[in-house]
């Protein structure tokens, strides 16, 4: 990181934190000296994660567990092991996602409908759920979301996408109000193209992402994982203190070129 926070003696969940965006931003936490409870899936990703954090930053405490965030009782489970582990969770970034079938909406069926919305959306509302009661107990706390650049602008054939995304906007703002007064702030970001499994699986490969994403993009390149972790952090931190219920974008520029004049 460039940008250096302090996050030393505090606990950070991150979950959908073995890949992408969500494992960049809690090796970054782990620099920033955050102990860690990770959820994601994949156990062989799990471990790699620890592995990697104990090498890079052996005093820092990472626990891993595999949890399907579609199931509430699942989200709970973690949320309440996490809790007894550390004591205090002080910040969680909620950042499961899938891109699901990119298609045309009349081509796709309620099985693609149903999986991007469950985890999309269904997830970050069990994820809140169970963060916020924990946070009102203990005296206040910062939550990121993940939306997406297709959260406040349409792309054809990701249709069912770009509405769960909007919708983890509309949980974020509405949630943020809910609890200004109690010193938790809820903030969301709005990631454009991003180097990520989630990017090429949507696209067909990083290549072919290349091709469809990179004209649009007026800085011409595709993000790095790090550097939307970066603006993670800094919403999670004190510097972003007078910081609730915004949706940040970071595109490249692409939102305000018009970014979706290369899909027809």
């Amino acid at each position: 990181m460039r940008a250096k926070y302090d996050f030393s003696g505090r606990s950070v969940l991150v979950i959908g934190g073995t890949t992408g965006i969500g494992r960049a931003t809690a090796l970054a936490f782990a620099e920033a000296g955050a102990n860690l409870y990770v959820a994601g899936l994949g156990a062989a990703e799990g471990r790699s994660l620890i592995e990697e954090v104990g090498k890079r930053h052996p005093g820092i405490a990472i626990e891993f567990a595999e949890v399907d965030v579609r199931s509430e009782d699942a989200v709970r489970k973690f949320h309440e092991t996490a809790y007894e582990r550390f004591g205090r969770i002080d910040v969680a970034f909620n950042n499961a996602g899938v891109p699901g079938r990119t298609a045309p909406i009349h081509e796709l069926d309620q099985a693609d409908f149903d999986l991007i919305t469950e985890v999309n959306l269904r997830g970050i509302f069990f994820g809140m759920k169970y963060q916020i009661p924990h946070m009102l107990a203990n005296g206040g706390g910062a939550i990121v979301n993940t939306s997406s650049l297709f959260g406040v602008m349409g792309y054809a054939t990701t249709a069912v996408y770009c509405a769960s995304k909007w919708g983890v906007i509309g949980l974020t703002n509405s949630a943020a109000l809910e609890v200004a007064r109690s010193n938790i702030r809820i903030n969301a970001i709005a990631p454009g193209s991003t180097m990520t499994p989630l990017l090429t699986n949507m696209f067909g490969g990083e290549q072919s992402a290349r091709d469809t994403v990179l004209p649009s993009l007026p800085m011409g390149r595709i993000a790095d994982p790090s550097e939307i972790a970066r603006l993670v952090l800094f919403l999670a931190s004190d510097e972003a203190s007078f910081i609730t219920g915004q949706a940040v974008i970071i595109d490249g520029g692409g939102f305000v070129a018009g970014a979706d004049k290369t899909v027809a």
